[in-house]
């Protein structure tokens, strides 16, 4: 753990006040013990998503995908995830009406939410984090008293 965390100390990413800061290894500490706490159950411990997560299941569901480099996670700006975490998701591709993720928001302080979205950070490709540092231009998680 100690190497990812001083190997992710040096990813460049999106902030509201200063367009490129380094990813704060407490925050990423924190995040990930939310991680394994909230996520992993669903996501997988390396963030690799549920067995099968292209194939939809018997109700028509798509499976927790990864958020790791296969996934797409990296393509969603900082407020959009935030507000996935926070108010939960329902993928409209899915044939049921519920949640496909449920809303941590309840459960889950701003700052753990934060927390966790920089630690999926330290999953993706340079390339990954570029487009998603430009992708959250303008679009970064809410200000702290939100």
């Amino acid at each position: 753990m100690g190497a990812m965390i001083a190997a992710t100390s040096q990813i460049v990413i999106a902030n509201a006040n200063d367009k490129s800061q380094s990813i704060n290894s407490g925050r990423v500490k924190s995040g990930r013990a939310v991680y394994e706490q909230y996520c992993a159950s669903c996501h997988g411990a390396n963030a690799e998503g549920a067995p099968n997560w292209q194939e939809r299941d018997a109700h028509g569901e798509l499976p927790a995908p990864p958020h790791n480099a296969e996934g797409h996670t990296w393509r969603h700006s900082d407020a959009d995830l935030y507000e996935m975490v926070n108010k939960g998701w329902r993928d409209p591709f899915n044939r049921t009406k519920q949640l496909t993720m449920p809303a941590f928001g309840g459960v889950l302080s701003p700052e753990q939410i934060r927390a966790v979205i920089t630690y999926l950070k330290t999953f993706w490709t340079p390339e990954q984090t570029q487009f998603q540092l430009e992708e959250s231009q303008g679009h970064s998680f809410p200000s702290e008293g939100q």
